[in-house]
């Protein structure tokens, strides 16, 4: 039984308790003793103040020996009471303060992870799927219920304050994170954030949400790398719905796949990697890691859809490519990437 659940049966039984005892005094104590006497009485008797009798027991043996009862029981009632609301208080905040120095312990622990400024609804979609591909990541909001909720989804650390505040990001570790994402209700609080994020860490990727196309330009010349609209991306989807059906089909059975995590992912091939100039025939990644290769993306930017067997990867390139996301990891640790701190 959980605390909160602990105490609120105690109080119950004490209401009951209490209200029974007035009830009993009533009845038994004649005509002259009012409602409010048979509940004054009740009160004194189970807290054991030790006030004068109210209702005279001295003529009424039953009474006296119900009295007795009362008193004994009653005694057993509150400590009942006072040791659960003690646990509710101490071990709760006990708790609190253990869960809150072991989340700040693994945050200390974390480098190239990723930032979530906002617990919303947005929120809590952009947190299940970085769940779902192995993501180190970081929670940040302002609201208590909201990150309660993001707990629910996973062992997921997170830090309650305002994702612009320089104090919040430093402690969400922002100078080793690779990728920050601000998903705030308000384009202003999400610029804010873009403008605090890439003074911290200029090298940062940040994404921001954008309700409003006008605000797309700003956040962009505040620093972030991209503004996702949910507008425009809903817009996308209806029109996909109407023209491509299969194809949307085939992307929603892909994201829903429970027995695998199916995604189309990247992988950096970074200097010194060992990939660099071997071919794609070399390195098999269908019959090793059974992923397809969809793109090779140049470091200016070009993008080679469907490369060719006989491609020869470079040092900057990054190869796009479909398949289970735990091959994909094991692929990218072969590739050089260095993934020591990755969620499970």
């Amino acid at each position: 039984m959980n605390l909160r659940r602990q105490l609120i049966l105690s109080l119950l039984l004490l209401v009951v308790v209490v209200l029974s005892a007035a009830a009993v005094y009533r009845w038994m104590g004649g005509p002259e003793v009012t409602l409010l006497d048979a509940f004054y009485m009740a009160v004194i008797t189970v807290s054991t103040v030790g006030y004068g009798e109210v209702v005279d027991t001295s003529a009424h043996p039953a009474l006296r020996l119900f009295n007795i009862f009362f008193i004994l029981f009653g005694i057993g009632i509150m400590l009942y009471v006072f040791s659960a609301a003690t646990a509710f208080i101490v071990e709760g905040e006990l708790n609190h303060i253990f869960r809150r120095r072991k989340m700040l312990k693994q945050i200390q622990g974390m480098h190239d992870h990723l930032i979530v400024c906002g617990a919303g609804e947005t929120g809590s979609y952009l947190v299940r799927e970085l769940l779902k591909t192995g993501n180190l990541f970081v929670v940040i909001d302002q609201d208590e219920e909201r990150l309660e909720r993001i707990r629910q989804l996973g062992a997921v650390p997170v830090l309650k304050g305002d994702g612009a505040d320089e104090e919040i990001l430093i402690t969400a570790r922002i100078q080793e994170a690779r990728g920050l994402a601000s998903v705030l209700p308000e384009d202003k609080d999400n610029l804010l954030v873009t403008v605090t994020a890439r003074q911290l860490n200029p090298s940062l990727r940040i994404v921001a949400r954008c309700a409003e196309a006008r605000m797309v330009d700003k956040l962009l010349r505040a620093g972030a790398n991209a503004a996702v609209s949910p507008n425009m991306i809903g817009g996308m989807r209806l029109a996909s719905e109407l023209i491509r059906p299969t194809v949307v089909s085939f992307l929603d059975i892909m994201l829903r796949d429970q027995a695998a995590t199916m995604r189309v992912e990247e992988i950096a091939v970074g200097e010194g990697s060992p990939w660099i100039g071997k071919k794609l025939r070399q390195m098999d990644l269908h019959g090793r890691f059974e992923l397809l290769p969809l793109a090779v993306r140049k470091p200016g930017g070009e993008l080679k859809y469907n490369p060719r067997d006989d491609t020869a990867l470079a040092g900057g390139d990054v190869l796009v490519v479909l398949g289970d996301v735990a091959n994909t990891w094991k692929a990218r640790e072969e590739a050089g990437i260095k993934t020591p701190h990755r969620a499970s």
